[in-house]
């Protein structure tokens, strides 16, 4: 009875075994995985390009002309003349000051005047005859040296009374208070009927010439530094066209239409923030730029004749954080490089040092390989879905 249960029980093992073999043959017929080459990943190729470097920094607009309106003589404002938040020209009379005390000083400087130039003819007619009289001996010496400084006196006097007219007309003129700059002027401090005096501390009005405009951005000294070295060293080169130019973004992130020209960079370094500051002039035809609007300036800082872009998803950190790049040798071996990057430059980076041209980056399939490894490249195609999948989708689903 023993002996038949073993016989039994060997038996279902036997075939227990037996279909579980049959079941691994039909898996590996069926559904085992291929046994081919390496794996393939998609590559870019480094190709040297021509590219403008441009760096983008925050600033705000000022305007291009600012003059405080004030009064040269005191006086009690009759009128305004002008239009608040209007455009006013050079020369436009924007304040009547009651004139009358002015008109009175020029009459009597000028009545002055005239009292001088009649007693000089007097003096001179005396003159000469004590002229001859002296030759004679019919005056004495001192009476003809007498008259002789009495004309003098007579001359600078006709002088200090056309000085005082002079300056009676200039503070008459001055009761006209006229725009010393053409350009937009804002609200008027004062009204009709208020007491202003010369050279008072508060201006009257202000006017601001808004087109052009000035817009000051900050750059550090660091980057100063490094554009310098770059210039030195042949990197990058100006674009010869002298001046360089520079794009604005406004507040809303709208590009402003018109390009402006970059000035100067001052001679000083902010010591609070290390940076210093760039003028750029921008037309503004329109009004569109106000003064102490935020914006961001797209500065050129030159050209790089054989900048290296390579796409950012090829990039990725090692557990330092420092940038590397996979890329398939001339043996078709994978290798990772260590990379420098300068900037982003739209969805590529600007790589300043870690590749050359020729290199093959791998940009799918990095995920599959392992440096050392031996892999199969073909050209990226940033279309497809799969390395070796070079059929488009809708091919693929019919």
């Amino acid at each position: 009875m023993q002996i038949k249960q073993r016989i039994k029980l060997m038996a279902a093992v036997v075939i227990v075994f037996g279909l579980i073999l049959f079941s691994c043959g039909q898996q590996s017929s069926k559904g085992g995985p291929p046994q081919g080459g390496p794996p393939e990943v998609a590559v870019v190729e480094v190709k040297p390009e021509k590219v403008a470097i441009t760096t983008e920094l925050t600033g705000r607009t000022s305007a291009y002309l600012v003059a405080e309106v004030r009064p040269q003589v005191g006086g009690i404002i009759q009128k305004r003349l002008f239009n608040e938040g209007g455009d006013v020209k050079t020369g436009d009379v924007l304040y009547q000051i009651d004139p009358a005390i002015y008109q009175a000083a020029y009459a009597s400087a000028k009545a002055a005047l005239a009292r001088a130039e009649a007693n000089l003819t007097t003096t001179r007619l005396r003159a000469e005859r004590y002229r001859d009289l002296v030759t004679i001996k019919a005056v004495s010496q001192q009476d003809y040296d007498d008259i002789t400084a009495a004309l003098k006196q007579s001359e600078a006097d006709i002088e200090t009374g056309k000085a005082a007219v002079e300056t009676a007309r200039i503070n008459l003129a001055y009761t006209r208070v006229t725009a010393p700059i053409s350009g937009r002027i804002g609200k008027s401090s004062v009204t009709a009927g208020a007491l202003v005096t010369a050279s008072q501390g508060s201006a009257l009005a202000t006017i601001q010439q808004l087109d052009p405009v000035y817009v000051d951005v900050t750059q550090s000294s660091a980057n100063l530094l490094r554009l310098q070295q770059s210039m030195a060293s042949g990197k990058l080169k100006r674009n010869g066209a002298g001046q360089a130019k520079v794009k604005l973004i406004l507040e809303d992130d709208t590009k402003y239409p018109l390009e402006g020209t970059l000035q100067f960079r001052d001679v000083t370094v902010d010591p609070t923030t290390g940076s210093v500051i760039l003028r750029v002039v921008f037309p503004n035809p329109k009004g569109i730029l106000l003064p102490g609007m935020f914006v961001r300036a797209v500065v050129e800082e030159g050209v790089n004749d054989q900048a290296i872009l390579i796409p950012q998803q090829v990039v990725s950190r090692d557990p330092k954080g420092n940038p590397v790049a996979l890329i398939v040798n001339a043996t078709g071996k994978v290798e990772q490089r260590k990379l420098s990057l300068d900037r982003a430059i739209g969805s590529q980076w600007l790589v300043s040092e870690g590749l050359a041209p020729g290199d093959r980056v791998i940009a799918e399939g990095m995920q599959k390989v392992r440096p050392g490894a031996g892999v199969k490249a073909v050209p990226f195609d940033e279309g497809r879905k799969q390395p070796g999948n070079t059929a488009p989708a809708a091919s693929r689903s019919k």
